[in-house]
């Protein structure tokens, strides 16, 4: 048999021999199933060499593809949703392409050719996990399986490694969550024997785990503290970042800090730098709480005034409905038929005064957040604008501490240049920064690249800011605007709906039913 394809027309058959029968069935042939409705596919014994063509099934749940030839795990990376995927009996050597499958609890490769266990790390909610007859051989790989703590269920039997004389024990001892290993339940009396025997080296260890997860946590607090200062513009202005960044390119700056007195000068100027851009940090993050509560305070508004309208949309329509079931009564049981048309006119006309009063409501609604949103918007604004013109005080100080670090570092060392030229200079300079003392020009020239460099990185940072919370301020005022503009064409869209559906069902009332 020659290896198949998964193309459209497999595909289309599988998902129409697996659907509803009978007049579900009947139904699904004739307009055709959307493959992102399928919730399980069944692939089995198909004789598929390559998993291909399931980026359609995004809310695939169950998906089964065990017997065939396949080689490589791979083409599954949109089927997040999956929960159970069988690849058992198939020609896989390695474990791969699972990385988005983040929702997999029951995974089987039984019966492959994979002889590592790695390329799991995503898969958190693993519960059941089926390796046997692999080539699996070396028993380190169990201990990978520790980083899963909901895994109950893990079948090895069949590999190298469970002909080991301790492979029940070391498997019990270092995966001691387990309920089932090769489809049969472990007994207390294992599991307490195989902690006895490896008490030892499990709790060295689980000293590095939680070594290793200590750093994990630490590092990952770092990042989400991280992007807490990028959210406030003012990442790195903790410390001397900034300040350190100015010298990381400017080699000559480097070479003059050999100059007698530079590095006191060098210092003082740096803590007094720090000190402005801890300034900057501790004015940006208290911005940020202001910004914050300015947000949370408008869409509490927002949400208020919303559901107040709606609330007074429901009693209206509660208010039409109950009238309206009285007036369709009393026009199935009145007899004369002139009433009856008459009856029907004023319910005609009171559907047209429930959407005028529902539309009103809506147009109050639209000009009351309108005028909330504007008034957010003049808010949020003149918070950005304080908040840029402060920062850019503050990173005036900075180019002032420059340009009188720099005025002393050219004092320094145009007086240096005067004693080397006069053979008065007691300290011995490395050859290249003597080399920037050939004459007044080139000492000028050198100290003057170093200010420039450094400007340009306070400027840089400066402009960076500016852009930055402009960019957010002009987005999250354009998204407020167009979601309340995608608000009102969904309330008036359902307006219409609702009353396009009441004069329907008046238009349609047969006079033969009345009358019956």
């Amino acid at each position: 048999m020659e290896p198949r394809v998964m193309d459209d027309d497999l595909l289309k058959l599988a998902v129409a021999e697996q659907g509803p029968r009978e007049e579900a069935g009947q139904l699904a042939k004739q307009e055709g199933i959307l493959f992102k409705d399928v919730l399980s596919l069944q692939l089995d014994f198909q004789n598929i060499l390559r998993i291909d063509n399931l980026w359609q099934f995004e809310n695939l749940r169950k998906l089964q593809l065990d017997n065939n030839i396949i080689e490589r795990i791979e083409g599954l990376e949109n089927l997040t949703h999956l929960v159970w995927l069988d690849l058992s009996f198939n020609n896989i050597e390695t474990i791969e392409g699972l990385d988005t499958l983040v929702n997999l609890e029951d995974l089987s490769l039984f019966n492959n050719r994979i002889s590592k266990i790695n390329s799991l790390d995503a898969l958190a909610k693993l519960q059941v996990l089926s390796l046997g007859n692999n080539q699996i051989f070396n028993m380190m790989n169990v201990i990978y399986l520790r980083r899963f703590k909901d895994l109950r269920t893990l079948s090895l039997s069949g590999n190298p490694i469970s002909e080991a004389e301790d492979y029940k024990m070391f498997v019990c001892a270092y995966l001691p969550d387990l309920v089932y290993l090769d489809f049969r339940r472990i007994d207390d009396l294992t599991r307490e024997l195989a902690e006895v025997k490896h008490q030892y080296t499990i709790d060295e260890l689980k000293h590095r785990e939680d070594l290793t997860q200590a750093q994990r946590e630490e590092a990952q607090a770092r990042r989400e503290e991280l992007e807490e200062h990028k959210a406030a513009f003012i990442e790195h202005l903790d410390g001397s970042f900034l300040f350190d960044s100015m010298y990381a390119e400017d080699v000559e700056g480097n070479k003059l800090s050999y100059l007698p007195g530079v590095g006191e000068l060098l210092e003082a100027y740096k803590d007094k730098f720090v000190i402005i851009c801890l300034n900057i940090f501790e004015y940006g993050l208290k911005q940020q709480e202001k910004r914050k509560m300015e947000i949370d305070t408008f869409n509490e508004c927002i949400q208020e005034a919303i559901q107040e309208n709606q609330e007074q949309g429901k009693r209206k329509i509660a208010e039409f409905e109950e009238k309206h079931l009285l007036n369709l009564s009393a026009i199935r049981d009145e007899p004369e038929m002139p009433v009856i048309e008459m009856k029907i006119v004023e319910c005609g006309e009171d559907i047209t005064q429930l959407f005028n009063t529902l539309m009103t409501l809506e147009m109050q609604l639209v000009e009351q957040l309108e005028e909330t949103i504007n008034i957010f918007e003049r808010n949020i604004i003149d918070l950005v604008g304080l908040f840029i013109e402060n920062v850019q005080s503050l990173m005036a100080q900075c180019r002032d501490l420059e340009s009188h670090h720099h005025e002393k570092l050219l004092e320094i060392s145009i007086n240096t240049l005067e004693k080397i030229v006069k053979g008065e200079l007691d300290e011995d300079l490395p050859d290249d920064v003597r080399a920037l003392f050939v004459d007044k020009d080139t000492i000028v020239n050198a100290v003057g690249a170093s200010h420039d460099i450094h400007l340009l990185k306070i400027d840089n940072r400066e402009d960076e800011l500016i852009t930055r919370v402009n960019s957010w301020c002009t987005h999250l005022v354009d998204k407020i605007h167009t979601d309340e503009i995608m608000r009102n064409r969904k309330r008036v869209k359902e307006i219409n709906q609702y009353i396009d559906h009441m004069q329907n069902e008046l238009d349609n009332l047969e006079f033969g039913d009345i009358l019956d």
